[in-house]
C-alpha cells in the first residue's frame, strides 16, 4: 500500500509541475507608453531632478555612469554584418563590441536626456545607426542568448531617442527595421537551455515589441516570460517539485533534479541556477525584473502576480548567501559559486519602496552596491534610474 501511494503521489507531483502558471499572461496595452522599455518618463524625469539637484545616491550614479567608457563622445562604433558568438563567446567575433555598443547607445541615451546636452543623443543615433546598416545574422551556438542580451539595450536606447529627443533621427526606420528582422526571429520561439537564456531573449523581445508597437509578439514574448519565470524560480506553492517549461519534457523527479543542478530540496527563492552559480542567476532575474518594470510601464503590474514573488524570495534568497551566510549541507552540497550582479535595484525600488514588502537582506546587497554599474552585458546604471525611484 505505501508503494503504491507513493507512485501515486510521484505521478501527481509530475503531473502538477508540468501545468502552466494560474494567472494569464498580460495582453499588450491598448496603446503602448513611450519611453517605456525598462525605464519610464517620470523616472527619467525623477532621476534627472535629483541628479540637477546633486541629491545622492544619484548624482554619484550619474557621475559613475558619465565617467565609464560607455560614455566617450569619441567611441567608434564597430559593427559586423555576422555577429559570431561560440559558447562563452568563443569565438567571439563581434559579441562584446555589439553588447557594448549597445550599452553605450543607452548609456548616450540616458546622458542626453539628463543633461540635454545634444552630442549625446546624437552619439547614440550614431551607434544606432552603425548597426543597423550592417548586422543581418547572429551565428554560432550563443547567437540567442547574444542576440537577447544586445536586444535588451538597442530598445531601452532607442526609446529615449525616439520619443524624447527634439532634434532628427532619419534612419529610425531602418532601426527598426533590423530590430524586426535581425532581432525579433531569433529570439521569439524562446530557448531549451538553461533559464536565464529565454528570460533574457524575452526581455528583449518584449522591449523590441514596444519599440515596434508589435502586440502579437508582446504577448508571445509575455505568455513564454511568464512559463519560464515560474519554472526559474521556485515557490512553496508549486508543490514537491518545481514548475516545469513544458516543452522540455521534464516529466520526472530525476529529469527535474538533474536540470535544477542536482539539488533535491526546494526552498522559497531558489533558483534552476543557484548551484550552477550566482552570475548566471542573476541574469535570470534582472531580466525578470526588467520585463516586470516593462509591464508596470505598460499599465499592467506583473509585481502583484507570482511574478513579482518569484522574484521577491528569489532576490532575497540570494542576497542572503551574498551578503556572506554560509551555505546549509543542503543547498548545492554546501557550496555556492557567488556573484550576483548589479542585479537587485529595479526588483527592490519596486517590490520594498512601492509594495511595502519587507526585503532586509536585499535592501542592504542594494545599498552595498551602490552606485551599480553595469554587469558590461545588459545590465546597466540601475542606482540611476530606478534607485528610491517613486514613479
Amino acid at each position: 500500500m505505501r508503494r503504491t501511494a507513493l507512485l501515486a503521489a510521484s505521478a501527481a507531483l509530475v503531473a502538477g509541475v508540468l501545468a502552466r502558471p494560474a494567472d494569464a499572461a498580460p495582453s499588450a496595452p491598448t496603446a503602448f507608453v513611450h519611453p517605456g522599455v525598462t525605464v519610464s518618463k517620470g523616472q527619467l524625469d525623477f532621476a534627472r531632478s535629483k541628479v540637477n539637484a546633486g541629491a545622492q545616491p544619484w548624482k554619484g550614479a550619474f557621475d559613475r555612469m558619465t565617467a565609464s567608457k560607455y560614455a566617450d563622445l569619441n567611441r567608434t562604433p564597430k559593427p559586423r554584418a555576422v555577429v559570431e558568438c561560440g559558447s562563452y563567446s568563443n569565438p567571439n567575433l563581434g559579441c562584446t563590441d555589439e553588447r557594448e555598443d549597445a550599452i553605450a547607445a543607452y548609456t548616450h541615451a540616458l546622458a542626453w536626456y539628463i543633461t540635454r546636452d545634444e552630442r549625446h543623443a546624437r552619439k547614440a543615433i550614431e551607434l544606432m545607426d552603425a548597426w543597423s546598416a550592417v548586422i543581418r545574422d547572429h551565428t554560432n551556438s550563443n547567437a540567442p542568448l547574444q542576440t537577447g542580451w544586445a536586444g535588451s539595450s538597442w530598445p531601452r536606447a532607442a526609446e529615449i531617442i525616439k520619443h524624447t529627443y527634439t532634434g532628427t533621427w532619419a534612419n529610425s526606420g531602418r532601426f527598426a527595421t533590423m530590430l524586426r528582422t535581425v532581432y525579433l526571429p531569433e529570439i521569439i520561439n524562446g530557448s531549451h537551455s538553461n533559464g536565464n537564456w529565454e528570460l533574457s531573449m524575452m526581455e528583449a523581445a518584449v522591449g523590441i515589441s514596444v519599440f515596434l508597437e508589435d502586440k502579437a509578439s508582446y504577448d508571445k514574448a509575455m505568455a513564454k516570460f511568464r512559463n519560464r519565470t515560474a519554472a526559474y524560480v521556485y515557490l512553496e506553492s508549486d508543490g514537491a517539485l518545481p514548475k516545469t517549461v513544458p516543452s522540455q519534457n521534464l516529466d520526472t523527479r530525476e529529469k527535474i533534479v538533474k536540470y535544477w543542478q542536482g539539488q533535491t530540496t526546494f526552498v522559497n527563492g531558489l533558483s534552476q541556477e543557484t548551484c550552477r552559480d550566482f552570475t548566471h542567476t542573476g541574469y535570470g532575474l534582472s531580466a525578470v525584473s526588467h520585463v516586470a518594470e516593462t509591464s508596470r510601464i505598460q499599465g499592467q503590474d506583473l509585481y502583484g502576480t507570482d511574478v513579482g514573488e518569484r522574484l521577491r524570495h528569489g532576490l532575497g534568497f540570494h542576497a542572503r548567501y551574498q551578503l556572506g551566510a554560509g551555505a546549509e549541507g543542503w543547498l548545492c552540497g554546501g557550496s555556492l559559486k557567488l556573484g550576483l550582479g548589479p542585479v537587485s535595484e529595479v526588483g527592490h525600488n519596486a517590490l520594498a519602496n512601492r509594495l511595502g514588502h519587507a526585503m532586509t537582506n536585499t535592501g542592504t546587497l542594494t545599498l552595498r552596491g551602490r552606485p551599480a554599474g553595469s554587469n558590461n552585458l545588459f545590465v546597466a546604471w540601475e542606482t540611476l534610474t530606478h534607485g528610491d525611484n517613486p514613479a
